[in-house]
């Protein structure tokens, strides 16, 4: 597995994609974003790629501008969707007949939805999607999962942020004992999210 990784200019400042090649004709490109607080380097982000680069798709970990300027907290949603765009329209240019995909874990799994369809994405994976803040039911967040674009959504049955409902584009799946993190059992996540992939021949 053979890494790169560049500086993309966005309207909101430079943004890291560390790229992970398939190996022969991709598949697919999936491209995903971190949550508010995190990075790339989260257990479900890493295993996630190792995963699906095995299974022909190339993988782009993209960091946002804001976390490669040393803040942590997040920029406003409209700021962190055009920087995402900008980057994901360029990999797009990279990689012209890929099929793309894309996703996140929380945070990123949020920008992922809210700009797939403007995107052209043909799918969206989403981790450990944040429903609404902890102890306020009341904030949901549902209506950001797109209606008409194939989607998973892999949560924890732990998680304080909430679980979505399913419909008809939108598969949950309930992860039994992890909370928000996904941190005990990243590679049978990774592995649940390949395998919806390969049913929808967007991975070997």
């Amino acid at each position: 597995m053979s890494d790169t990784s560049r500086e993309i200019v966005t309207p909101r400042g430079p943004a890291l994609v560390d790229l992970t090649p398939a190996s022969g004709r991709a598949k697919s490109l999936l491209v995903l974003g971190h949550g508010a607080g995190g990075g790339v380097g989260a257990l479900d982000l890493v295993a996630l790629r190792d995963a699906a680069h095995a299974a022909g798709v190339t993988v782009a970990l993209v960091t946002q501008p804001y976390r490669v300027a040393g803040r942590r907290a997040p920029a406003p949603a409209p700021q962190l969707d055009e920087a995402w765009a900008a980057v994901v329209r360029e990999l797009l240019a990279d990689h012209p007949k890929a099929k793309l995909v894309v996703g996140g874990r929380s945070s990123g799994a949020r920008v992922a939805c809210r700009t797939a369809a403007d995107l052209g994405a043909a799918a969206i994976v989403c981790l450990a999607f944040p429903l609404h803040p902890p102890g306020r039911p009341e904030r949901s967040r549902q209506d950001e999962l797109p209606a008409g674009i194939p989607t998973l959504v892999l949560n924890g049955d732990r998680d304080p942020f909430g679980i979505p409902t399913g419909g008809p584009a939108t598969l949950i799946e309930v992860r039994p004992g992890e909370g928000h993190d996904l941190r005990r059992d990243p590679k049978g996540t990774a592995a649940i999210a390949v395998a919806w992939l390969r049913e929808r021949r967007l991975a070997r």
